[in-house]
């Protein structure tokens, strides 16, 4: 299965600091340093058929992404550490 890092993201609306609106794309990196942007149902497929993403911190400590589903029935990912789901991705710059 693949990795890649997700290092960048786009909010619905630009509202890139608000928790409540979706993130519609992310954008990321494999370890063969290509990149790419992908939708939100794009990358929860990738997720659920097997394959791995994270968030990286300046220190390299890892915050690896599941799918969550909101109260309205929609997948998005949401990072977790240490089996706590967290914010990881919303600190991330727009790309």
């Amino acid at each position: 299965m693949a990795e890649v890092r997700i290092t960048c993201i786009n909010k619905d609306g630009g509202n890139h600091s608000n928790p409540h609106e979706a993130i519609s794309d992310y954008g990321w990196t494999n370890f063969e340093g290509k990149k790419g942007i992908s939708d939100r149902p794009t990358m929860v497929k990738w997720i659920e058929d097997g394959n791995t993403a994270y968030v990286e911190d300046k220190f390299g400590n890892r915050a690896y992404c599941g799918v969550r589903k909101s109260v309205a029935g929609n997948k998005f990912l949401q990072t977790f550490a240490d089996t706590t789901y967290t914010d990881n991705l919303l600190n991330l710059l727009e790309c």
